[in-house]
């Protein structure tokens, strides 16, 4: 009994710190704590922990060790409940869990670039061989530019800025509408992928058949960014609407709950990718900077995808040992 009391002794006062501690974390996240004060909850808590795993071992008082088990459970979910409202759990999820959710349902992914892709073939082969339909899709505007040679991106270097926001905002909307639109089965994200796609490649072909290089240098730095958001955007309304065609064992409604989780999270990937994009379509897009560079910053962009997307990343990092309670 001795032992114990002298053991409770030398230890009381750390163990009345570390709930002051805990006390403010739990009232305003670790930010009301000063930088010297991070550390010593950090140790702290340590000492703490193996103060629990002694009293386990050598204390024979209940009491105490339901005290150091719950005193050491606080902090942990105090260290816990702070680092989730931070940035690092932000950044934990693009870091991690955002490629592994891309890989995870890279088929609807895959799918929403075939749409893409098979209408953009079809708007650019129909439009190389019968111009005339370019006014039926609502590029006749932008074939008279292209048959006068006008370079119509010149003129965006002037107002970056708003060039920039007005871009970003344009592209959210297509990205979220291609999302939202997947409740109605997917048929709305098809129509979205569609609709452009046949845009985007009865303008490039044009340019392609006037050998209207300015369209093709304008477009290639910002557009691998752009239009792997909007694949992605796509795969993300695929994934919806999957959950109404086809739920497996669930109910529509729980179907369609589970996956829209998982939608959201991987229309998340878009909002970064939209953000670079734009900032480039408005600063550096229209640059007079020489065309290698452009093509060299749509290569890195690419190179990019590649690494953080496609190839398999290390896992998410467990909590060290010395986190975790005892």
């Amino acid at each position: 009994m001795a032992r114990e009391r002298d053991f409770i002794e030398r230890r009381r006062e750390n163990w009345q710190r570390l709930e002051t501690l805990i006390a403010a974390v739990e009232k305003g996240g670790l930010r009301r704590l000063r930088r010297d004060e991070v550390r010593e909850f950090g140790r702290l808590y340590q000492r703490t922990a193996a103060d629990l795993a002694i009293a386990r071992r050598e204390v024979r008082d209940t009491q105490l060790v339901n005290y150091l088990n719950h005193l050491a459970a606080r902090a942990h979910g105090a260290i816990y409940r702070a680092e989730s409202g931070s940035w690092l759990k932000l950044w934990r999820f693009y870091r991690y869990d955002a490629p592994a959710l891309f890989r995870a349902h890279r088929a609807y992914v895959f799918a929403s670039f075939l749409v893409f892709a098979a209408f953009a073939l079809f708007g650019g082969l129909f439009v190389c061989y019968d111009e005339a339909f370019a006014s039926v899709i609502g590029l006749s505007g932008a074939l008279e530019q292209i048959k006068r040679g006008q370079d119509w991106t010149s003129g965006i270097n002037g107002e970056n800025q708003l060039v920039a926001s007005l871009i970003l905002t344009n592209n959210l909307r297509v990205a979220l509408g291609a999302f939202a639109l997947g409740v109605f089965a997917g048929l709305g994200t098809f129509y979205i992928l569609a609709f452009n796609g046949l845009h985007i490649g009865g303008i490039l072909a044009l340019a392609v058949k006037y050998s209207f290089t300015p369209i093709l240098v304008f477009v290639c730095a910002h557009g691998v960014f752009e239009l792997m958001a909007i694949f992605i955007a796509g795969g993300s309304g695929f994934l919806m609407g999957g959950a109404l065609i086809a739920p497996g064992d669930w109910t529509r409604g729980e179907a369609l709950l589970e996956r829209g989780s998982a939608a959201i999270k991987l229309l998340s990937i878009c909002f970064p990718l939209l953000a670079v994009a734009g900032l480039i379509e408005g600063f550096l897009s229209p640059a007079p900077v020489p065309s290698v560079f452009k093509f060299s910053v749509a290569l890195l962009c690419a190179a990019f995808l590649v690494v953080y997307l496609a190839l398999p990343a290390a896992s998410r990092p467990a909590p060290m040992p010395s986190e975790r309670p005892r």
